[in-house]
């Protein structure tokens, strides 16, 4: 049963790198304590609108909200015990053992009520979820990228937080991990937010889906009424086939259109706009 967990949206907002409006008025509600993915192609301004609403980046303008409150307003310290981020990117000189590593989740909650039992039994049981008990005393410079790549959720999961922010997650994961872990999302009561590439993962297991193309919405709802035949096609220039099955989920079948019919993605995935406060000079986010 799922619980309340957290709400969050985006009120209009926009960030920019190097006078380019890479998140152009994004606006949405994730429902909380349900499973919503941001989905579209590469630059759509995925891992963008996540680090907003996370409150890892200042919006140019507009607002990403927490609970109803700016997060760019709230101490990090609160922020870090109401909701927990999973990057694309890991360390990989980090002088530790995955344990230690996994304890760095509980950081939000020393001085605090936590007690180190506490935060001991955190660490084993989001080990244990993620599968990775076994390599507790496993340096993490010795770990592959998918095995780095679960110790990280292992991490998040660890910080106890009503609600999970993930930037792709399934990269480096294989087929068997990447269903374990789409399941366990699905069944938190958590609040869970992820930018995903795999349409069919999206499909299968999530709640909602927020559908992104040049840093604008295109669609957002559930994944019957985003993925459709016509949505595909228009943002990924790919011929979808689409069929809802019983439970009424949609199975979404992608093949390339007829080179003959193929547009031309066109040189403008943001508009050039002036300099304003908080613009950054950063690289764009490839997702």
């Amino acid at each position: 049963m799922r619980g309340p967990g957290t709400a969050h949206a985006a009120r209009s907002l926009e960030w920019t790198a190097s006078g380019r409006a890479i998140v152009d008025g994004v606006t949405f509600a994730v429902p909380p304590g349900r499973f919503t993915a941001l989905i579209g192609p590469n630059g759509s301004g995925k891992s963008t609108v996540l680090r907003l609403l996370a409150g890892l980046r200042r919006p140019s303008s507009g607002q990403a909200l927490l609970d109803g409150s700016d997060v760019t307003a709230l101490k990090r310290r609160d922020v870090a015990r109401r909701l927990a981020f999973v990057t694309q990117e890991t360390v990989s000189d980090l002088d530790t053992i995955v344990s230690e590593v996994v304890m760095l989740g509980r950081a939000p909650h020393r001085g605090r009520s936590a007690t180190a039992e506490e935060d001991v039994r955190a660490v084993a049981q989001a080990m244990a979820a993620m599968g990775v008990t076994a390599l507790a005393d496993r340096s993490w410079a010795s770990l592959s990228g998918g095995e780095r790549q679960r110790v990280s959720i292992a991490r998040a999961l660890a910080q106890q937080t009503p609600a999970l922010l993930l930037d792709e997650p399934t990269n480096h994961l294989d087929i068997s991990h990447r269903l374990d872990l789409m399941e366990m999302l699905s069944r938190t009561d958590a609040t869970v937010v992820a930018a995903l590439h795999e349409l069919d993962l999206a499909a299968r297991y999530c709640d909602h889906l927020v559908l992104l193309d040049a840093g604008r919405v295109v669609a957002a709802g559930p994944p019957a009424a985003v993925l459709t035949p016509r949505l595909l096609e228009q943002v990924y220039r790919v011929h979808a086939t689409v069929n809802l099955g019983p439970d009424g989920r949609p199975d979404v079948r992608l093949a390339p259109l007829p080179r003959g019919e193929r547009h031309q993605r066109g040189e403008e995935p943001s508009r050039t706009v002036s300099h304003g406060p908080h613009q950054s000079h950063a690289r764009p986010d490839n997702s």
